[in-house]
């Protein structure tokens, strides 16, 4: 676990980054290039104020959501708000009980909602197998906000809903204020891209969601997977998410298999976290051209 920290100079805001390491993963054996399942690095961001703050996608286990709490609790901040950028779990299955612990309200967007009834549905088949034991019980809790807008401290902190990304029903928060986006998984930085939800092969959808990101004009992008080596500039994280996608088509149009899908993309990508998300990706996309059912698709790309 570590925590990377960025303040404003200008605004009274401020904000940090808590990046929690890759977990072991359940299930299979090794990745096709023989290394071990991990998951990838998860950022949780938080944004505060002189006395308030607000936490946004908290993480995926209780032990993580232990080390969260502890960190947001050190940072003497009164949490009045937790913000959920989209449905997949690993970035809210642990809001419950830190907003329990916080006095704090659960927040997303109308069509987020949704999507998080259906992560806790594939709880038993998926996320219970990869990490039994470990997951703390997850109700939605979640309710919207008017206006999508929250303030803190007099400060607005607007949930954009931008369509499709690694998961329907995507959004991200900004910042005007601090010239910020936390993107959830809209855009990544220096981690392998979870394509599994984009198994037609359509990416254009996910283009369209990062423009919208763009058309925020934020000067920094926290990515919820990320390489906490790197920095937070928004023009690269843009930039080279947008080119990833676009070598996947490439890759896509190129090869017939998914070992050779993946082994192409790791050469492309060599210092990329999360090459397990990349076989998972692989496989689905496979998979989907062979038909089939792309619920038990998805969750066979999961677990073979």
């Amino acid at each position: 676990m570590s925590t990377q920290s960025n303040l404003s100079t200008n605004s009274g805001l401020g904000y940090g980054v808590f990046v929690a390491d890759p977990l072991p993963m359940a299930g299979p054996g090794p990745l096709p290039n023989g290394e071990p399942r991990n998951f990838q690095p998860i950022a949780v961001t938080l944004i505060h104020g002189t006395q308030d703050a607000v936490l946004v996608d908290p993480p995926l286990t209780v032990d993580q959501a232990q080390a969260v709490g502890d960190w947001v609790e050190a940072s003497g901040k009164r949490l009045t708000h937790i913000v959920v950028t989209h449905g997949h779990g690993d970035h809210w299955f642990t809001a419950g009980g830190l907003a329990e612990r916080f006095g704090a309200q659960v927040v997303t967007s109308a069509g987020a909602v949704a999507q998080m009834h259906n992560n806790v549905y594939a709880r038993e088949v998926l996320w219970d197998v990869m990490w039994p034991g470990q997951i703390p019980p997850s109700p939605v809790t979640a309710v919207t906000v008017p206006g999508n807008r929250l303030t803190l401290e007099g400060h607005d902190l607007n949930i954009v809903e931008v369509g499709h990304a690694d998961s329907d029903d995507s959004a991200v928060l900004h910042v005007p204020d601090l010239d910020l986006v936390v993107a959830g998984d809209v855009i990544y930085n220096g981690v392998h891209m979870y394509l599994a939800e984009s198994a037609d092969g359509n990416l254009g959808p996910w283009r369209k969601a990062i423009d919208t990101v763009a058309t925020l004009e934020p000067r920094r992008i926290v990515a919820s997977h990320q390489n906490k080596a790197l920095d937070d500039n928004a023009e690269r994280l843009i930039a080279e998410t947008r080119r990833y996608l676009d070598d996947a088509e490439a890759d896509l149009a190129a090869h017939d298999t998914p070992v050779e899908f993946f082994d192409s993309m790791l050469k492309r990508y060599p210092e990329h976290l999360g090459p397990t998300v990349l076989w998972v990706s692989s496989r689905a996309l496979y998979l989907a051209r062979e038909g089939g059912d792309p619920v038990q698709n998805l969750v066979a790309a999961w677990r073979l």
